[in-house]
């Protein structure tokens, strides 16, 4: 039986999902077992790769006016945080935020920590900043703390369709 998450789904269907994705497609991936790790900089550091190779995903609420709330995914090098002013403006939006880790969960269908560089739901739409799929590798939890995939960021890109917009700031930048 499955491990069940406290919304009753199965942790390791959003695994299944993007495996048949990527098999579906013909992209060429390699998985890599690790000490469960959500944290990204310690999970670069099992998978043997600077944090620059690797997809840091991050769930958003962006309140585009008062009635009006969306959720972005906005994925950025590993070495780098999200610019939330960036995506504001990228929506003209009002108030942009993390969103709550209920919320996350469901629309990204992970756990935090695995969230994937993907959406598997409609409500949750993709902004990849352009330095996340220039890179020749690209490494992220595959919605698992213990297993990481390494795929093309040009695969990425074919793959999960982003919107590219510069969403990343070097982590030392001030907010």
């Amino acid at each position: 039986m499955p491990e069940q998450t406290h919304h009753g789904l199965p942790h390791h269907d959003t695994y299944e999902h993007l495996i048949s994705l990527l098999d579906s497609s013909h992209i060429d991936y390699r998985l890599l077992d690790h000490e469960p790790e959500g944290a990204t900089e310690a999970v670069c550091a099992l998978r043997g790769h600077p944090a620059s190779e690797a997809a840091k995903c991050i769930v958003l609420r962006v309140k585009v006016d008062r009635r009006t709330t969306r959720h972005v995914l906005a994925v950025v090098p590993g070495d780098r945080r999200v610019d939330l002013d960036a995506v504001r403006a990228l929506f003209d939006a009002r108030y942009v935020g993390f969103s709550d880790p209920e919320t996350a969960e469901r629309l990204a269908r992970a756990v935090p920590g695995t969230v994937l560089p993907f959406s598997f739901d409609p409500g949750l739409e993709v902004v990849a900043d352009p330095d996340v799929v220039a890179q020749p590798k690209l490494y992220f939890n595959a919605a698992r703390l213990d297993r990481s995939l390494c795929i093309s960021g040009a695969d990425y890109e074919r793959l999960a369709k982003p919107r590219i917009e510069r969403v990343a700031v070097p982590a030392s930048a001030q907010v």
